[in-house]
């Protein structure tokens, strides 16, 4: 198959788990090609060029996470881990290596192509048909929610889908305090379970890439048991 046939990538070993995603998704619009080999993947990938890479983390011949890893260097085309793992702990890995969301095994499969349609969606190129929102500026903090890209103090910053969702979400809400449940319904499209620490996850690593103290935040502030909240007077200007 050619770039242009191809929705999604699905990396899975399991022969019967993918042939059973595969046709279930295409039943509902989305072209679906399987590579069930890890050391393989990449390659599929650069030939296929998906919209969408859906990623088993045990694989033969490279985990998940190497991949995921990999892919994150090459592009930012939404990552969605399929995890039989249930701890908060693998969760926050797999997002660290620059997934976007992940879905427990064994797959729900309206779930799956629920979380599969929103990341979809939010990958779209621009914004939808007849909208387009004005760029968000903080100081030397500009985003550009037509482009879905970030610059700080002029230089950009690359930002996985799910984590440009969640600037741009606090961003918008500069200096007002926005609650986990806003945040979950926002990003997975589910209230928050109490458990749940991917989103917490996701606000470190965009600490990092924008310069806070992990330690000591002074511009994406978590307040803890209620929420995150972006300081919009903490963007100085200077480099």
């Amino acid at each position: 198959m050619t770039s242009s046939n191809i929705d999604i990538l699905l990396i899975e070993d399991d022969a019967r788990l993918a042939e059973l995603t595969a046709t279930y998704l295409g039943q509902n619009g989305l072209r679906v090609s399987i590579e069930a080999r890890g050391d393989r993947a990449l390659e599929r990938f650069a030939q296929e060029r998906p919209r969408l890479v859906l990623l088993d983390l045990l694989l033969p011949g490279k985990d998940g996470l190497a991949i995921c890893r990999e892919l994150r260097r090459l592009s930012e085309v939404p990552v969605l881990i399929l995890t039989a793992r249930d701890t908060d702990f693998d969760h926050v890995i797999g997002l660290e290596a620059g997934a976007d969301d992940y879905v427990m095994k064994p797959v729900d499969p309206m779930v799956l192509l629920a979380r599969v349609r929103a990341l979809l969606r939010r990958a779209g190129r621009g914004s939808p048909a007849g909208e387009r929102r004005a760029d968000l500026q903080l100081g030397a903090l500009r985003i550009s929610e037509t482009s879905r890209e970030v610059w700080l103090h002029g230089r950009p910053v690359p930002l996985t889908t799910q984590e440009f969702e969640l600037l741009s979400l606090l961003a918008r809400r500069a200096g007002e305090l926005v609650s986990r449940d806003e945040v979950f319904r926002s990003m997975r499209g589910i209230d928050y379970d109490g458990l749940d620490r991917s989103i917490d996850g996701r606000v470190s690593k965009l600490r990092r890439k924008l310069g806070d103290d992990a330690a000591a935040p002074t511009r994406i502030k978590t307040v803890w048991g209620k929420g995150y909240l972006l300081v919009p007077d903490a963007w100085e200007v200077s480099a």
